[in-house]
């Protein structure tokens, strides 16, 4: 984990930033639907957590997940490109995998576009796997791919984060 960030729950003042930073780097070619309005109305909803990674000046990456009663969807999760390859996507997942587990909420799932290598693998090195594709989910443009992953069936030494290498 990278000391000079700091990791902390978003605030509604993050929703432009993070707004841009879906468009420029999840939405790329495909429209941008996570304007600053839809990013507030979620992070302002009881049942989503958002989590920032953050400079002093900007936002270097941030998740989103919505909670259920026994399961959560990760919507959206970016890091800036300057920041990638330095734990900060892990950190990021394990915070909201964290409060989860302290939720008692199981399962996590997402989509990513099945197109996106780097994205599956980060997720697979992170315990998710695979369990569906959808045909044209991407504005009938690109497929997804489904990933989840059962919290509790992860062995206690990783749940706990001893694990230091993020």
């Amino acid at each position: 984990m990278n000391r000079s960030l700091r990791y902390r729950s978003a605030r509604e003042t993050d929703a432009f930033a993070i707004a841009n930073m879906s468009r420029e780097l999840v939405e790329t070619g495909l429209g941008w639907s996570w304007r600053p309005a839809r990013v507030l109305r979620n992070l302002q909803r009881k049942d989503t957590l958002g989590v920032v990674a953050a400079t002093d000046c900007s936002l270097a990456g941030f998740a989103i997940m919505q909670f259920a009663e026994d399961e959560a969807f990760l919507k959206l999760l970016a890091v800036d490109v300057r920041w990638r390859r330095r734990g900060v996507g892990h950190a990021l997942v394990d915070w909201l995998e964290q409060t989860a587990l302290i939720a008692g909420t199981p399962m996590v799932y997402l989509e990513t576009r099945a197109g996106n290598t780097p994205a599956i693998c980060f997720y697979q090195r992170l315990g998710y796997a695979v369990f569906d594709r959808i045909h044209g989910y991407y504005r009938a443009r690109e497929d997804a791919l489904r990933l989840g992953k059962d919290l509790w069936s992860v062995p206690l030494r990783e749940k706990t984060g001893s694990d230091t290498n993020q």
